[in-house]
């Protein structure tokens, strides 16, 4: 069977004038056009190859990597805006549609969206939608506390940096954990530190527990040793400047702090943090 709007492996069974099919092992097969060929390939190689309908409204095979695949989110940019509906670059030849009843406000040309991909079961076409939340699982969570995620970074609110957790629930990292600078758009790893009754994540950028402290310990004692052995910090510094500097929390910071003070290879002044003898 063939998947569209995802990643599929087949196998090239011929070449021709417009260039190679290929095919599964239900019968199915689908062009991959010369433009995307190499001297490499060779009959009954298995490609991976991501499979999307070209202008004709015909399922057509490319190497190209696109933004986000099916049943995903990605912020993308609008390259043309009609009074059909607007069209997206995900990455591919055939721009992305997105119609006026997918849009959760009028969209403009230049700038970027929020977009969630599916496949419309009436038309088997795949359509981008902005009106993210319907996407979005809210009542059955398969994650637990401490787990690792992929995140997608979204907007700043007053309370913290919403996410995306591995493509299928809404996160948020409170101001006071975000420990490092983030943007829009951009993909990470982080890690639930808690699922409230109400449905909602609270996500970490840091491990959690005594985990988080010893990557921080080392990652600390790695820098005060780039800073020739001693750092302007303590643990009654600004946790603006622990941020820019240390790029970590205060709280993360002091319990580093903490970690290697124990193992005596940190000294405490009082404006400063020194490697001891033993470091």
């Amino acid at each position: 069977m063939l998947f569209l709007g995802q990643y599929n492996e087949l196998q090239l069974l011929r070449f021709t004038s417009v260039g190679a099919y290929l095919g599964d092992n239900e019968g199915n097969d689908v062009l991959l056009p010369n433009k995307y060929l190499t001297q490499e390939m060779a009959v009954d190689q298995k490609l991976r190859v991501f499979l999307y309908l070209d202008h004709d409204e015909r399922i057509v095979a490319t190497t190209q990597i696109p933004l986000l695949e099916i049943n995903t989110f990605a912020y993308l940019k609008v390259v043309e805006a009609t009074h059909i509906g607007a069209f997206l670059d995900w990455g591919l030849i055939k721009h992305l549609f997105c119609p006026f009843k997918e849009q959760s406000a009028k969209m403009e040309e230049g700038k970027y969206y929020l977009i969630y991909l599916y496949l419309d079961e009436a038309t088997q076409r795949l359509v981008a939608s902005a009106r993210v939340k319907r996407f979005l699982e809210k009542e059955h969570i398969v994650l637990e506390e401490g787990q690792e995620v992929d995140l997608l970074i979204c907007d700043q609110t007053e309370l913290g940096q919403n996410v995306i957790v591995n493509d299928t629930y809404s996160g948020l990292i409170f101001n006071n954990h975000i420990s490092k600078k983030v943007r829009r758009g951009e993909t990470c790893k982080g890690y639930v530190s808690k699922i409230r009754l109400d449905g909602k994540i609270d996500i970490s950028l840091e491990k959690l527990g005594f985990v988080k402290i010893e990557p921080a310990a080392e990652e600390l004692l790695r820098l005060i040793k780039e800073y020739a052995g001693e750092l302007k910090l303590t643990d009654k510094s600004d946790p603006n400047d622990i941020r820019e500097i240390a790029g970590m929390s205060k709280k993360t910071f002091k319990q580093a702090v903490g970690n290697l003070y124990k193992q005596k290879l940190i000294v405490l002044n009082e404006n400063s943090i020194s490697l001891s003898l033993k470091a």
